[in-house]
């Protein structure tokens, strides 16, 4: 006779005590006669097919062979004849069973994952991480291995004293078993966890990824096109109307905001080299009252949408001809009047003039440095554009640079300042801050015939940039050329032009082509008749080119979205970015994968876990598996760390400064 009590006096100190416990209570395991449970006794393969039976009763799928030493009047015939029946157990060449014989802790743990058809979907993970896990993996019988590494999968495996030392030769204790069976039946989710310190458990992970798009829109506070609406409004309304356009960005699944904050020689931010723009307050020299930063908040409010902030510079541009209040110091135009020219109704910096070089470059880094943003981004703005009967009077500076010996044509000359001042700013910008990236936005033609059909101004020979040769050079992170025109339009083709720049891409940078949403509707609503389906054939074009880099879109501006023109809001929602996604990995600046989350537990319907350490972090991303596809679900800021979810399996990862992705912890939550 055996005890039918639920606690023993030989296990209240036992590290087996509560799985023992919790399997009496539910008539799996007894004592002895004398009340005892002798938890570190070996078992035999009688002994563990007693439990088996009582544990998991199944049908039976197979035909039971009498095993010659087992007798039909042995106690424990009818359990070995059933544990054989239901798959749990086999015998050995002869038609033997060795009943009295001591049962493995590999025989246990293999039984238990063959009998029950326990699976795992990370089985070759699961494999890799044995000798990881176990110091003396390689005593793992060779058959046994891949049902060893499931039942670490599931959580199966219980070692002591040492939770690094499997023992698989080792007979198996009652205790063992006990714990064993335990942790199966909590695999099963039949009984409740027990807290015990020598449950191995395998984080599980994957290696999860998406399609990277980098979806941008321009915002533009020049003139007050787009931001903000107007130059007296207070602070309470900038903030208001900022924040809307962020929550119509988020809620459309960009990832991006190109934020323009130097429209010419201001600033949107508080700085020591620039005055405050007229197009903030009203009065250029003015702060904002009741003072706030706006560069400080919408950098801030775009990184809790999960949104990177790219900070748009003008190099060169001085005053525009709808500024209305004087320039004040800091300004250009008054502490170097004579770098500063009238040309056609604007003022314009004179690229060739050092102090003005250097002006606009210290501008620049003193933003990288001050504030978190992600990128700089400069727009088409190099040379002013030419404007008919008038030339830009640079000539005492480029006399200046002749009678010091210099050789180069004026037009060669001024492409060179050009050249000059973009690779200072892409090596000082990573040089401050590896991470920020840098970006440049030129007129969409390089020059008229490159390519043959291709007609249009020769920014080449105008305005005097040469984006060519900076992606050549790899002078920037990615490139973003205003192809404003229409794809059939034979003389400006959209993908004629695309392709042009992608086979100039010699060091494989990010081809983000812009594109002119502003010109969506009829001239009334301010358009030019392009329709929403010509910019959704536009994206699929880029998309189709992403093997050659090209990674994304830009779309100027941030006017049309706001109007909600001709419905664009549910039409990119339906059609366009119905996915949610990050942003490309700049792999020539870092491909690191970040460190996983921690501590990733599924609870009553919530996942938590905690940020890894010294981990520079910048999301989270969160998927789910729909049948064998990891689908990214959500991302989220980093100070998010737990999340209501549905039942199902999902992988939590870690996303850096450069959306580097770590691999994803799995959970399932029931």
């Amino acid at each position: 006779m055996v005890t039918s009590q639920t606690t023993f006096p030989d296990i209240q100190t036992h590290w087996a005590k509560p799985f023992i416990e919790g399997l009496a209570k539910r008539g799996i395991v007894s004592g002895f006669p004398n009340g005892t449970f002798r938890p570190d006794r070996a078992m035999s393969r009688s002994e563990f097919a007693a439990i088996l039976v009582k544990a998991f009763p199944k049908p039976t799928i197979r035909q039971y062979v009498q095993f010659i030493d087992v007798r039909p009047q042995f106690w424990a015939a009818e359990v070995i004849k059933k544990a054989y029946e239901t798959g749990f157990l086999s015998g050995y060449p002869g038609n033997r069973f060795f009943p009295y014989a001591n049962i493995t802790r590999t025989e246990v743990l293999v039984s238990l994952v063959a009998g029950l058809k326990i699976t795992t979907n990370y089985l070759n993970d699961a494999r890799s991480a044995l000798p990881k896990l176990y110091q003396d993996a390689e005593a793992i019988p060779v058959w046994a291995k891949d049902r060893i590494a499931i039942a670490t999968d599931a959580d199966i495996v219980v070692n002591y004293p040492h939770l690094n030392k499997l023992r698989p030769q080792d007979a198996a204790t009652r205790a063992d078993v006990a714990a064993f069976i335990y942790q199966t039946l909590f695999h099963q989710g039949k009984v409740p966890p027990v807290a015990s310190e020598y449950i191995v458990r395998r984080e599980k992970t994957v290696n999860v990824s998406h399609r990277r798009e980098f979806r941008g829109v321009w915002v533009t506070t020049a003139w007050n096109y787009d931001w903000p609406s107007g130059r007296l409004l207070s602070v309470d309304e900038q903030k208001r109307e900022l924040i809307n356009i962020l929550d119509t960005i988020a809620a459309l699944k960009f990832n991006a905001i190109v934020l323009q904050i130097r429209p010419s020689g201001d600033a949107f931010y508080t700085s020591g080299l620039e005055p405050w723009s007229e197009w903030l307050t009203g009065t250029q020299g003015k702060p904002p009252e009741p003072f706030y930063d706006p560069l400080e908040f919408a950098i801030a409010e775009a990184h809790k949408r999960n949104l990177e902030f790219h900070a748009w510079f003008n190099l060169y541009r001085a005053k525009l001809s709808g500024e209305r209040s004087p320039n004040v110091s800091p300004h250009i135009a008054i502490t170097h009047p004579e770098y500063v020219y009238q040309y056609g109704s604007d003022l314009w910096m004179d690229p060739g003039a050092k102090v003005v070089q250097d002006l606009t470059y210290n501008v620049i880094i003193d933003v990288v440095r001050r504030y978190d943003i992600d990128g700089v981004h400069i727009d088409d703005y190099f040379y002013p554009y030419p404007k008919e009967g008038e030339t830009f009077p640079d000539n005492k500076t480029y006399a200046a640079y002749q009678n010091s010996g210099g050789t180069l044509s004026l037009a060669d000359w001024r492409r060179d300042n050009i050249n000059q001042i973009i690779q200072r700013l892409y090596n000082g910008i990573h040089a401050t801050k590896s991470y920020v990236k840098f970006g440049i936005s030129p007129f969409g033609i390089y020059r008229p015939g490159q390519p043959p059909q291709i007609q249009g101004l020769d920014q080449y020979d105008t305005v005097y940039a040469d984006p060519k040769k900076w992606l050549e050079q790899g002078w920037l992170d990615y490139l973003t050329p205003q192809l404003y025109w229409r794809i059939d339009q034979y003389a400006q083709s959209y993908p004629v032009l695309l392709n042009w720049w992608l086979d100039r891409n010699l060091k494989q940078r990010h081809i983000y082509p812009g594109n002119a949403i502003e010109r969506l509707g009829p001239q009334e609503l301010g358009g030019r008749g392009y329709t929403l389906e010509e910019f959704k054939q536009q994206i699929e074009l880029t998309r189709k080119l992403a093997p050659q880099q090209a990674l994304g879109n830009i779309f100027y501006s941030m006017r049309v979205f706001s109007q909600n023109r001709l419905n664009v809001v549910n039409y990119f929602q339906t059609e366009i970015y119905q996915d949610l996604a990050l942003v490309p990995v700049m792999r020539w600046i870092d491909d690191i994968p970040p460190k996983q989350p921690v501590e990733v537990t599924p609870t009553n319907g919530k996942i938590t876990w905690k940020p890894p350490t010294n981990t520079a972090i910048r999301a989270w991303t969160i998927y789910q598996l729909q049948g064998d596809i990891w689908k990214l679900d959500k991302i989220l800021t980093p100070l998010t760390t737990t999340i209501n979810v549905s039942p199902g399996t999902y992988a939590v990862a870690t996303v850096d400064s450069l959306a580097n992705e770590s691999r994803g912890v799995v959970v399932d939550v029931d």
